[in-house]
């Protein structure tokens, strides 16, 4: 469970060594079957401060690094 990797854009940035990161993936509806998105806000941990609003970055899963943090910034894409 800790391999899982993904895209997101940052959505904040205001935390010092932590980013809210913004996860969108299309899912089918249950009974209509009409692709939505569904989003997820992650806590990452940015060990150097390096990202900024709307950068578009890729994270990992790992180790609980705090009560909200689950996910390790790996680089920024653009």
């Amino acid at each position: 469970m800790h391999n899982r990797e993904t895209l997101g854009i940052v959505i904040s940035n205001k935390m010092n060594k932590t980013a809210v990161v913004s996860v969108k993936k299309p899912i089918s509806h249950k009974k209509y079957r009409k692709i939505i998105l569904k989003t997820n806000k992650y806590y990452v941990h940015d060990p150097l401060n390096t990202c900024n609003v709307g950068d578009v970055v890729r994270i990992k899963e790992t180790r609980p690094l705090s009560k909200n943090k689950r996910w390790q910034l790996i680089d920024l894409v653009k």
